[in-house]
C-alpha cells in the first residue's frame, strides 16, 4: 500500500538536530512574516482601489446610458477615467454595452459568454467584488442601479495590485532564503562551538569503552573538563567524572585482589611442590620394599602415590597459569608443528587405545614460532580432553592446516558433545563436565584453561563448537609478519 513511500531521513546527531531545528523554526517564522506582509499589503492596495472605485461614482458606466435628453451623467467630457477602467450597462438582466478606457479613450469590449454570466450575476449592492474576466483579467467590480432602471457596472483592474504583491513575494523569497542560508551556516558553527564540551565527554566515554576492562590492569583516561556546573553539559561532565572515579577505584581494587590471588597461587604452588614430591618419593620407596606388606597397607600406598601424582600435576598447572597471568615471557623458537602433532597423537593413542585416532596433515611440514614445550602441552591437553570425556570407540580426528599467515589445528570427535550450559565456560578454571563425578581419573579441571592461556600468550585464539555427535576444538596461531608457515630448512 506504501510501496512508493520513502521515509524522510531525519538528522541523527544532536548537532544536526539543533541546527536543523533552528533553521526550520526560522523558516516557519519567515513564512509567517511573508504571508502576513503579503496579505496586509494586498488588503491595503485593494482597499485603495476600492476607494478609487467609489470615488469614480460609476461615471464611466453611466456615460454608456442612451437617454433621450443628455444630462451631466452622460456628457462625453465626464468619461475622463484612468486607463483600464471598465464599464458595462445591463438592461433587463443582459449586457447592453461594455467598454474599457485605453489611452484616454474608450473602446468596446468583446465579452465571452462566461464574462457575460459573471457580470449578470454580480450583486447589485454598491460593494466592490473581485472577478476575473477572460477578456481583460482580474478586476474589482461594483454594480449600482441607473436612472433608466438599468444596472451600471464599473471596475478597476487588479493588475497593478498583483504585480506589486508578486514583486514583494519575490523580494521576500530572496531575502528569507539568504537569511536561512546564513543562519544555517552560522548556527552550525555556533552549535559546534557550544557542543565542544559534550564532544569531549563523548570522546572520553568512547575511550573508556574501547579499553579492555574485563581483565588486567586498566589505566583510566583523564577527567573531562567539567565547565560550568549550572549548564546541562557541565552537569553531564561532572557525572561522567564521578563515574570514572568509581570505575577506576573498582578496577584498582579488582586488580589488587587478582594480584594477591595470583601471588598466593604462585607461592602456594611453589611451596607445595617440595612436600608433594617428598610424599610421592616416600610412597614409591615404601612400595619397593621386599618385606611382607599387608594388602590394605599396599592399597593405601598405591592411593597415596596416585593422589600425590595428581597433586603434582595440579600444582604444576597452577604454577604455570600463575606465571602466564603474571606476564612471564614464553620462550621463542622455531617449532615444527607437524612433528609436535605426531608426537602428541602417538602419546594419546598409547593412553587411549580404545579410541580411533586419525591424522590429517599437509604434505609439507608446518612451522611456527613459539614455546615448543607449552604448545606441546596445549595440544596434548586437547587430545586428553577428547579421550577423557568420550566413550570407547570414539573417533578423534586431528587436522593441521596452514595459510593466510595463520596456522590452524582442529581436534574433532564424534562423542556425545558438550552441554549448552557448560559450553560458554568450558575454558574456565576448574570447570568439569560432571561436577559430582569422582576425581579418580586424574583430571584437575585445568586442562582447557591451560590451552586457552598458552594459545592467548602466543597471540592466538581457541574456540569450540559442539553438538551431539560432533565437537570441534579449533586452535589458531599467528605467524610473524612476512613469515608464512613453511617447511623447516
Amino acid at each position: 500500500m506504501r510501496r512508493g513511500f520513502r521515509r524522510i531521513p531525519l538528522p541523527r546527531t544532536l548537532r544536526a538536530q539543533l541546527t536543523t531545528g533552528m533553521v526550520v523554526l526560522l523558516a516557519v517564522a519567515c513564512l509567517a512574516v511573508g504571508i502576513t506582509t503579503v496579505l496586509a499589503l494586498e488588503g491595503f492596495l485593494v482597499r485603495r482601489l476600492d476607494q478609487q472605485l467609489t470615488a469614480s461614482d460609476g461615471r464611466f458606466a453611466a456615460s454608456l446610458e442612451h437617454e433621450a435628453r443628455p444630462d451631466a451623467d452622460n456628457m462625453p467630457d465626464t468619461r475622463g477615467q484612468s486607463e483600464g477602467t471598465f464599464g458595462a450597462r445591463l438592461l433587463n438582466g443582459s449586457i447592453d454595452a461594455a467598454a474599457v478606457v485605453t489611452d484616454e479613450a474608450d473602446a468596446d469590449v468583446r465579452l465571452t459568454t462566461a464574462d457575460r454570466q459573471t457580470l449578470e450575476h454580480l450583486p447589485v449592492d454598491g460593494d466592490a467584488h473581485s472577478r476575473r474576466l477572460s477578456a481583460l483579467g482580474a478586476y474589482r467590480l461594483t454594480a449600482v442601479r441607473g436612472d433608466d432602471g438599468d444596472v451600471l457596472v464599473t471596475g478597476l483592474p487588479l493588475h497593478s495590485v498583483e504585480e506589486t504583491v508578486h514583486r514583494l513575494e519575490g523580494v521576500e523569497a530572496a531575502v528569507f532564503a539568504a537569511a536561512l542560508v546564513v543562519t544555517g551556516i552560522l548556527g552550525a558553527l555556533w552549535v559546534r562551538v557550544s557542543l565542544r564540551p559534550l564532544r569531549r565527554v563523548t570522546s572520553t566515554a568512547v575511550n573508556v569503552a574501547e579499553r579492555p576492562l574485563a581483565s588486567g590492569q586498566v589505566a583510566m583516561p583523564e577527567p573531562v573538563p567539567a565547565g560550568d556546573p549550572r549548564t546541562e553539559v557541565g552537569q553531564v561532565a561532572t557525572a561522567v567524572n564521578r563515574m570514572l572515579g568509581h570505575v577506576g577505584d573498582a578496577l584498582e581494587r579488582r586488580q589488587a585482589s587478582e594480584e594477591r590471588l595470583r601471588h598466593f597461587a604462585a607461592d602456594a604452588s611453589h611451596e607445595l611442590r617440595t612436600p608433594v614430591a617428598n610424599i610421592r618419593g616416600h610412597a614409591e620407596l615404601a612400595l619397593r620394599t621386599t618385606s611382607p606388606v599387608p594388602a590394605e597397607v599396599r592399597r593405601a600406598l598405591d592411593r597415596i602415590q596416585s593422589e600425590s601424582e595428581r597433586m603434582s600435576r595440579l600444582v604444576d598447572d597452577l604454577l604455570l597459569l600463575a606465571r602466564i597471568d603474571a606476564g612471564h615471557a614464553l620462550s621463542r623458537s622455531r617449532v615444527d608443528l607437524t612433528r609436535l602433532v605426531l608426537d602428541a597423537t602417538d602419546d594419546a593413542r598409547a593412553a587411549g587405545p580404545d579410541h580411533r585416532w586419525r591424522l590429517d596433515l599437509p604434505e609439507e611440514s608446518v612451522t611456527a614460532e613459539g614455546d615448543e614445550h607449552r604448545l606441546h602441552q596445549a595440544v596434548g591437553n586437547l587430545l586428553a580432553n577428547a579421550r577423557t570425556h568420550t566413550p570407547a570407540g570414539t573417533e578423534v580426528t586431528v587436522r593441521l592446516t596452514a595459510g593466510d599467515s595463520r596456522v590452524r589445528l582442529t581436534v574433532t570427535d564424534d562423542g556425545p558433545g558438550i552441554g549448552e550450559d557448560l559450553l560458554p565456560e568450558v575454558f574456565g578454571r576448574f570447570v568439569r563436565a560432571d561436577h559430582g563425578r569422582s576425581r579418580t581419573t586424574g583430571s584437575t579441571g585445568l586442562g582447557l584453561a591451560i590451552v586457552h592461556a598458552v594459545v592467548t600468550a602466543h597471540g592466538g585464539t581457541v574456540d569450540v563448537e559442539s553438538r551431539p555427535g560432533r565437537t570441534v576444538f579449533t586452535m589458531t596461531l599467528p605467524t610473524p609478519p612476512g613469515d608464512a608457515p613453511r617447511t623447516p630448512g
